[in-house]
């Protein structure tokens, strides 16, 4: 496993749409072990591949429960309404609200590609929209019902 930068906004990468997987080897374990691990030392909750400059449908997230494994990810169900501050590892020092489901279904495939459905609330249903928005090119800034002002964070960081 090894370290992977995370790429910041600006870089034009994360407003590409990333496209399926279809070859479920070993260079996609060691992407998904890599994204782990990058996931893990930045202390982040989800990471998606164009993050890491790879621009394929792939994502991981880390609620505090273990790793979740995402290979070209569908949400195929929804409800609810949570309103609540988010960030994004790529925008590192913004912070804003978003209006996001408050339960999330997602159909996907494993790093051997066997499809299974998972399904999350609250924070992990967030996670899910955050981290499928890159995929498509969005970032939450893009989605955001207002963004905190540099006053707000330096008040919300003391």
């Amino acid at each position: 496993m090894a370290l992977r930068q995370i790429v910041k906004e600006g870089d034009s990468v994360l407003t590409k749409k990333c496209r399926p997987v279809v070859k479920f080897d070993d260079r996609l374990a060691d992407l998904i072990d890599d994204m782990i691990e990058t996931l893990h030392k930045a202390e982040g909750v989800g990471l998606a591949a164009p993050q890491v400059g790879i621009l394929r449908r792939v994502v991981v997230i880390d609620v505090g429960e273990g790793p979740i494994e995402l290979v070209n990810p569908k949400i195929i169900a929804y409800s609810g309404k949570q309103e609540t501050l988010e960030g994004c590892l790529s925008i590192p020092g913004k912070w804003g609200y978003t209006v996001r489901p408050d339960y999330v279904k997602v159909k996907a495939q494993d790093r051997h590609g066997d499809e299974f459905v998972i399904d999350g609330k609250d924070l992990l249903a967030k996670a899910f929209c955050h981290e499928l928005d890159h995929l498509e090119g969005i970032l939450f800034t893009q989605v955001a019902t207002r963004m905190l002002t540099p006053a707000e964070i330096e008040k919300m960081n003391s």
